[in-house]
């Protein structure tokens, strides 16, 4: 390469000047008579003709010259550092050994020149290569805008530091930074990026006011909900807005990076620790195998069809009964996944005959089946639909998969089915049974996962809310009191994909989530992130407890042997065996369907094959007793 296309020419000047006065100086230092180099002039300029080129030849060699040293950080002393200290053990060689062995000189060069020669060389070339990054951040600094929006930020850790130096080298987003606030005391009075740590999270209101913050950054992608809930609640309280970087399962899932700044939106709110999943257990359940996943069209499916197929199933097939969203993640998956086999296959898990026939066509070595009926108050009007779907159809999918050699079957089951109160609980609870009977009477790896409310799923709250919010309102919420388990759609798979792994037959497991969240809470909370104010701009009205709600979830019966597993996050519940004549009662209640029997009929052998199901209407004393202590809480 010549000079002239060298991309940093000016440094390699600079270098060829720097390594020629650095050993001057040590010339001059080690003898402490400048007279000594013209004295000795010989050696000086022989070793000076070898260790120059040499030098400048390591620096070329360890790409010096090929990097954007504006953009330098502390990684970048490293090649410094070890081009000085390559260049200063060559020209060791060289004035040690080299002079004297073929007798260009009539003496060595002394060792204590060599090792000045060598730290002095280090610190010369790296001081033109650090102030031009000190450069480029003074003039970044100058550019930004005096009077652009002060932001405060939320976290003095790594992603607050990156989130300001994004900030001063984007000068056109108009948002000058002013220090951070973090909960660790030992960073207060402290100075990070140059900007001061303030204090802690607390102290939000009166920063803001002293200083006229306009906006909070909040940079701590691996904080728990209740530390997000308490920024953007102590902003909103400020009237100043608020906006987040991606918490660590985006950054991962490559949904965002470190400094793609966003709109906080509630699963921030709701943020807990991130489910770690076995990944290595996990791809024995997928990797090189045929899975089915029923329900694939559906908010959990779709997401179970998302991660499995990065495991690089041999085949996919994607069973569902409404074509257009099996359309939809089949479109998805054909782009993201060209290697994987996708098969869409449209189909109702209560056409008996249709299942067994899929089955046999695929043989699936692992089977999830999210087809459901789930909104409660829907099934509570429409009783022999929820049995029909839940019930018949999970018996239909759990003997096709015994009859096809199956090896892994999970169910999605639901915290509705635990002391049910709704029709849809009773039969997702009867399912389980379908699904703990298989398991033991055959000893295969099937198993139920439960899980709560998921965020963003089609029906749920958030969705609603939005559109009452969008709609001028009000926000409907059916009791003050309502409380809720809440988790995010790819936390529920990565649950459903653990258990799947974990389970030797049998066993229901159930993610720890933590405490239950009042529903009328997250409405409030969507109403603030929309920049609106409850009552004065949007009402929140309580309409009442509709038929087959309760006002809390539990994840366990009683009754439960309740253990853990090798997943801190994961439980595992063992019951008993079924009660002798389980099976022959549910095919009952499936013929009883099948005849068209009324709905009181079938909600007398729900309770019988589900004796904690308590109608709405006909609770026990004890959940009589339960709710109460939650209105009085």
């Amino acid at each position: 390469m010549s000079l002239k296309s060298l991309r940093n020419r000016h440094l390699f000047a600079i270098d060829a000047v720097s390594v020629i006065a650095a050993t001057l100086i040590a010339f001059v230092v080690r003898f402490e008579q400048p007279q000594w180099i013209s004295e000795n002039l010989r050696l000086v300029v022989v070793y000076l003709a070898l260790s120059v080129p040499l030098r400048l030849a390591i620096f070329f060699a360890t790409g010096m010259y090929r990097r954007l040293w504006r953009h330098a950080s502390v990684g970048e002393l490293k090649p410094i550092l070890l081009a000085g200290l390559g260049g200063g053990v060559a020209c060791a060689l060289a004035g040690l050994v080299v002079l004297p062995l073929f007798k260009l000189t009539a003496t060595r060069v002394p060792f204590s020149v060599v090792f000045i020669d060598t730290f002095l060389t280090a610190a010369l070339i790296a001081l033109p290569r650090l102030m031009v990054r000190i450069t480029r951040q003074g003039s970044m600094r100058r550019r930004k805008d005096d009077h652009g929006k002060r932001v405060l930020i939320a976290g003095a850790g790594d992603a607050g530091k990156l989130v300001v130096k994004e900030l001063f080298a984007s000068s056109q987003l108009g948002l000058e930074p002013i220090g951070f606030v973090d909960s660790d005391a030992t960073k207060h009075g402290h100075m990070l990026a140059g900007l001061p740590v303030f204090g802690p999270l607390a102290h939000i209101p009166e920063i803001v006011e002293r200083y006229g913050v306009a906006e909070i950054i909040i940079a701590m992608p691996s904080a728990p909900g209740t530390v997000i809930r308490q920024v953007v609640r102590a902003a909103l309280s400020c009237g100043i807005t608020t906006r987040t970087v991606p918490s660590l399962p985006e950054i991962i899932s490559r949904q965002g990076n470190a400094t793609g700044l966003r709109e906080v939106e509630i699963q921030d709110l709701l943020r807990r620790d991130t489910v770690e999943t076995d990944l290595a257990a996990v791809a024995e359940l997928a990797t090189s195998e045929t899975v089915l996943i029923t329900g694939a069209g559906g908010s959990i499916g779709a997401e179970l069809c998302r991660q499995l197929a990065r495991l690089a199933p041999s085949r996919l097939i994607l069973l569902g009964h409404g074509e257009n969203s099996i359309f939809d993640i089949f479109q998805e998956l054909t782009l993201s996944f060209p290697d994987v086999e996708i098969i869409p296959v449209i189909a109702d898990v209560r056409d008996r005959g249709r299942i067994f026939y899929i089955f046999q066509q695929y043989r699936p070595h692992a089977v999830f089946h999210a087809a459901a009926h789930k909104h409660v108050p829907l099934m509570e009007d429409n009783v022999l639909e929820a049995v029909t779907n839940n019930v018949a159809g999970t018996r239909n999918v759990v003997d096709a998969g015994i009859e096809s050699a199956v090896q892994h079957f999970v169910l999605i089951s639901t915290d509705k089915a635990v002391r049910p109160t709704s029709v849809m609980g009773a039969t997702k609870r009867i399912a389980e049974q379908l699904v703990q009977n298989a398991a033991t009477k055959h000893h295969r790896n099937f198993v139920s996962v439960r899980f709560g409310n998921v965020l963003g799923s089609r029906g749920s709250v958030v969705p609603t809310f939005l559109r009452q919010i969008r709609a001028g309102g009000p926000v409907t919420v059916t009791h003050p009191e309502m409380r809720r388990y809440f988790m995010t759609i790819p936390e529920a798979v990565q649950l459903v994909l653990q258990a799947g792994a974990l389970g030797r037959g049998g066993e229901v497991f159930v993610l720890d989530m933590g405490e239950q969240i009042r529903v009328v809470d997250i409405a409030t909370d969507l109403i603030r992130l929309s920049g609106l104010e409850v009552d004065a701009d949007i009402e929140i009205k309580f309409t009442g407890v509709r038929p087959g709600e309760k006002l809390y979830e539990e994840m366990f019966f009683t009754a439960e042997n309740v253990l853990p597993t090798d997943h801190p996050k994961v439980l595992r519940a063992r019951n008993g065996l079924l009660a002798e004549g389980t099976v022959k009662r549910i095919d009952l209640l499936t013929r009883a369907t099948d005849a068209g029997r009324s709905e009181d009929e079938i909600r007398k052998m729900l309770q019988a094959l589900v004796p904690d199901f308590h109608p709405h209407g006909t609770m026990s004393h004890e959940e009589e007793t339960r709710t109460e202590s939650f209105r009085r809480a």
